[in-house]
């Protein structure tokens, strides 16, 4: 019997997967339920384990590439079974939605031309029209402009005499060149020549991939070649798919998100003192506890006391959590996780410090399991121990806050009619105005200072 090897969805977010290395290869037996891959996803590697036995017959995505969820990976079967229909039918449905992609490409790049207001159109026209006066010394502004072209100048031959304008594949019968509004704005922000331009949308047509093409290609730029600077040697590292899912999170949280942004100083001495009678006690077990693991404790407190900040928007309502799970940065190679320690008001700061660790090693070592980093309710993200003074952080949605934490400093402060050195520390918390108002933001900030001031506040 047949079955397919699917890229799956390996966490809640995941939308495709990146084949870390295949543990079977081609030709093993294989049992339902053994682990065939390694997928790293956008949080963690995960394990692909086989739905079906048989023999691994065809792998059909490498070591190192991506694809999203759903798609064919590999063929499982018998030794002697047919297989070539699943893996014909692999890649012509990928073949297929090559082709689609690109034509839907252009009807969303005709879409956005047709909404551009005329003024703009006509704007453009004469501004290439006077560009084109510039530079040959009388070429007409206007003729002919269709939406979807770009008008060509034809080509001098070597001899003097003008080139054949339907020579190129992506021109049509008038020497017009088609090409996408948008390939057309990309090709001109980067000084590339259209007429040099393979296209290969529907027709012929130049789209955004090709212009990408292009440049990485180095396709000989428009006009004359100006003087530059030699360019500096760079590396191109590929993209993770923790640093994509990042990029994507974030584009979700700082366009839509109404931000503001609330920060407050608090003097922690008292903070330190407790800290090292902790750490005294807990030596003989062979335990500590960090600044950081106070901070989450009374982020955590101060949460559970102010449940409008513990809360999230949902469009007709706003979602009020009666649980407290905070959500740790963890810097690692690729990018940020955040670990989440669950029911943090309810927890003992040994607790939470053993379970941090344990956390953000495994994190480091992208072994977390979806549970282990979704949920937060709220977030907090220390850069202190990098001398970071004071910074901003974005908000991971559907989480209303989090709270950005400097570095401790010795500052004078009068304390008493007296200046005094003091170890100081800001916090800033980030906050979604649908949710939080300044003034509800304030309160939160004020009972967490008060926390941060005198700990003992905490279990009052």
């Amino acid at each position: 019997m047949v079955t397919k090897v699917h890229m799956e969805a390996l966490s809640p977010t995941m939308e495709e997967g990146q084949l870390v290395t295949w543990l079977k290869g081609e030709g093993d037996d294989i049992s339902e339920g053994d682990v065939l891959a390694e997928i790293e996803t956008d949080k963690a590697t995960m394990e692909l384990v086989a739905r079906g036995a048989g023999v691994l017959r065809k792998q059909l995505l490498g070591e190192g590439e991506t694809a999203e969820v759903g798609a064919v990976i590999g063929v499982i079967a018998d030794a002697d079974e047919d297989i070539s229909a699943v893996v014909d039918g692999a890649g012509t449905k990928a073949a297929e939605k090559t082709e689609g992609a690109a034509a839907e490409e252009a009807a969303a790049d005709d879409k956005a031309e047709e909404k551009a207001p005329a003024q703009a159109r006509a704007a453009g026209a004469m501004a290439d029209g006077e560009g084109a006066d510039a530079h040959d010394g009388g070429a007409s502004p206007g003729g002919a402009r269709g939406e979807d072209t770009v008008q060509r100048e034809p080509a001098e031959a070597e001899d003097g005499e003008a080139a054949d304008p339907g020579a190129d594949a992506s021109a049509d019968g008038a020497g017009r060149l088609r090409a996408s509004p948008l390939a057309r704005r990309l090709a001109e922000e980067g000084g590339l020549d259209l007429g040099a331009i393979e296209g290969s949308g529907p027709g012929g047509r130049i789209v955004k991939k090709d212009i990408e093409r292009a440049a990485e290609e180095g396709a000989a730029a428009a006009g004359p070649a100006r003087p530059s600077a030699p360019a500096a040697e760079a590396e191109s590292v590929k993209v993770s798919q923790m640093r994509k899912a990042i990029a994507k999170r974030l584009v979700q949280s700082i366009g839509p998100i109404p931000t503001f942004y609330l920060t407050i100083e608090a003097d922690v001495g008292r903070l330190l003192e407790l800290r090292g009678r902790m750490n005294a006690r807990l030596e003989e077990r062979g335990e500590k506890v960090s600044v950081n693991d106070l901070i989450l404790k009374a982020t955590a407190e101060a949460l559970r006391r102010h449940p409008e900040v513990n809360a999230s928007w949902r469009g007709d309502t706003i979602e009020r959590y009666g649980r407290v799970h905070v959500g740790v940065a963890v810097a690692i190679d690729d990018g940020l996780i955040t670990p989440v320690v669950r029911d943090a008001d309810r927890k003992g700061v040994a607790e939470i410090a053993r379970e941090v660790r344990e956390l953000a090693g495994r994190a480091r070592d992208k072994k977390l399991a979806p549970d282990e980093y979704q949920g937060a309710t709220f977030s907090v993200s220390n850069l202190g121990m990098f001398g970071i003074q004071e910074f901003t952080a974005i908000i991971n949605p559907p989480e209303a806050g989090i709270l950005a934490v400097g570095a401790v400093e010795e500052k004078p402060v009068v304390v008493e009619g007296e200046v005094v050195i003091r170890p100081r520390m800001r916090v800033t918390m980030s906050c979604d105005h649908r949710v939080v108002d300044g003034a509800m933001g304030a309160r939160f900030l004020t009972t967490l200072r008060d926390f941060l001031e005198d700990p003992m506040m905490m279990v009052l």
